[in-house]
């Protein structure tokens, strides 16, 4: 890590600041670095937000949508910048993420630099106290560097996934072990941030295949470039970990949890509401695996067997998968191909207990009283989301870091069950296994039923609400947080 640069303030401003943001465009990261703008400039009126807006190829939907609302509310404190559209060569492999995304940060830094450069050309512009970039851009950080600022990362995954992260990147630099040759062992790890070893068939994707060794070497090379992280979790939440940074030569602030709790309206969530209104209390689970998330038809059947022979109500988000090789996001079925799909005479069995949906309005779902229980991919957002409401997970991880959340939801913080903690799907390499309805089903009555984990999940609810709040551990270190902007 290097050391913090000072940075020199003139006399006249040194009652404001002003910091560079620059958020992914993926719907989950977008949304919470939106979420984070905001409550910097809440929290502390000196502040001016410039936001970095990079379209996305594939979900402009999301981008505009929250930037409207943002532009509405917030437009004398949070400045947006739109960098320059960029167009990826439709003759490369658009499935092949990481040099999709190297591509877009080799295009974007001349753009972002020269944003940068008229954001602190004038002599009354507020002094640029820091660069807040995405996980995922820590390429950006070099931009940070030629103005003389520290860079920290919005680390929109939890603390004990950011140590898992540097701490594999030092086992391969320092003792050359390679993560992917242990793919196949019962062997655990112990890693500083996990309280428990966790073992290595229950590492993500990203660390345990070895088409994604390169993209993992850049990414975890990148973050120990930075100056510091602001995290998107609570104290309350993961102690262990927050306490294991507590000797790092950087800082790390925990600043959540930062949600997009926004209602959202129109004809399909009204009518699912309605449906969710007329169910008894806690007694619906919630089936939803993110907006990538998705089955093939296999899987499918499975997930309707042990629906039906749990007997539970339920709500079933299924989406259809985007056409192989793309990158579009999933989207919904037709009845036709849902009736396809799914055994025969499923829907006509369950219609008085259950309903499958397409899209759903995860936020409301999980709010609403009738919801007992969340088979869940264990995404961040989602478990934030999931722990805010006060709903029990059951965890059925299927790529990206969701296998290392779903171990610390059900081993270390006890607020979820299992389902499988090692399932990944083959999204991009390999092929998926397909998990029996007997593990769907176990899952689905045990997260409805168990007594201990739902009072610790209510018991978490309770902290989650109430550590943004004056006096909370969240309140107290986004004030840090701002205090090491001013005194830059």
């Amino acid at each position: 890590m290097h050391p913090t640069p000072i940075i020199m303030m003139s006399s006249n401003n040194k009652q404001e600041a002003q910091v560079v943001l620059v958020p992914a465009s993926g719907h989950s990261h977008l949304l919470s670095t939106l979420e984070f703008a905001k409550l910097l400039v809440n929290h502390d009126h000196r502040i001016t937000v410039n936001l970095m807006l990079i379209s996305s190829p594939i979900d402009t939907k999301t981008t505009s949508t929250a930037t409207n609302s943002l532009l509405s509310h917030y437009s004398h404190r949070i400045k947006v910048i739109n960098l320059p559209d960029y167009t990826p060569n439709l003759s490369s492999d658009k499935s092949d993420r990481a040099s999709l995304m190297n591509a877009l940060v080799d295009f974007l830094k001349p753009h972002l630099r020269e944003a940068v450069s008229n954001l602190t050309a004038s002599p009354s512009a507020p002094p640029l106290a820091a660069f807040i970039v995405d996980m995922f851009f820590t390429q950006m950080i070099e931009i940070a560097k030629d103005f003389g600022v520290p860079a920290l990362v919005f680390y929109t995954s939890g603390a004990a996934f950011l140590g898992m992260t540097l701490h594999l990147h030092t086992l391969r630099v320092r003792d050359n072990l390679v993560a992917y040759e242990w793919e196949d062992s019962d062997s655990e790890l112990t890693i500083p941030t996990f309280a428990n070893p966790i073992p290595w068939r229950n590492l993500p994707s990203l660390f345990m295949q070895k088409q994604w060794d390169s993209l993992f070497m850049s990414y975890a090379s990148g973050l120990k470039e930075a100056h510091g992280f602001i995290v998107n979790t609570f104290e309350e939440l993961e102690s262990y970990p927050i306490h294991s940074f507590q000797h790092a030569s950087f800082p790390v602030f925990p600043v959540g949890p930062i949600l997009n709790l926004t209602s959202t309206t129109g004809d399909a969530s009204e009518d699912i509401i309605k449906w969710l209104d007329d169910q008894p209390p806690a007694s619906v689970v919630f089936l939803c695996f993110g907006s990538r998330g998705w089955f093939h038809q296999d899987q499918l059947r499975e997930i309707a067997r042990a629906l039906q022979d749990s007997e539970a109500r339920f709500l079933w988000s299924m989406r259809k998968p985007p056409p192989e090789g793309s990158m579009d996001m999933p989207t919904d079925y037709s009845l036709p191909e849902l009736t396809e799909l799914l055994p025969h005479g499923f829907l006509d069995r369950t219609a008085g207990v259950g309903r499958v949906i397409g899209w759903a309005p995860q936020a409301q779902v999980l709010a609403h009283k009738a919801t007992g229980g969340f088979v869940s991919h264990c995404g961040w957002n989602s478990t934030l989301e999931s722990i805010y409401y006060g709903v029990p997970i059951a965890a059925w991880p299927l790529f990206a870091e969701q296998q290392s959340n779903a171990f610390q939801l059900v081993r270390e913080l006890k607020v979820a069950v299992e389902i499988s903690l090692e399932f990944k799907h083959g999204l991009s390499f390999g092929i998926t296994p397909v998990l029996s309805s007997e593990k769907i089903e176990k899952g689905i009555r045990n997260v409805l039923k168990d007594a201990e984990v739902r009072k610790r999940m209510k018991e978490m609810s309770e902290k989650c609400r109430g550590t943004m709040k004056e006096g909370g551990c969240s309140y107290s270190h986004l004030g840090r947080f701002i205090d090491y902007l001013m005194d830059n």
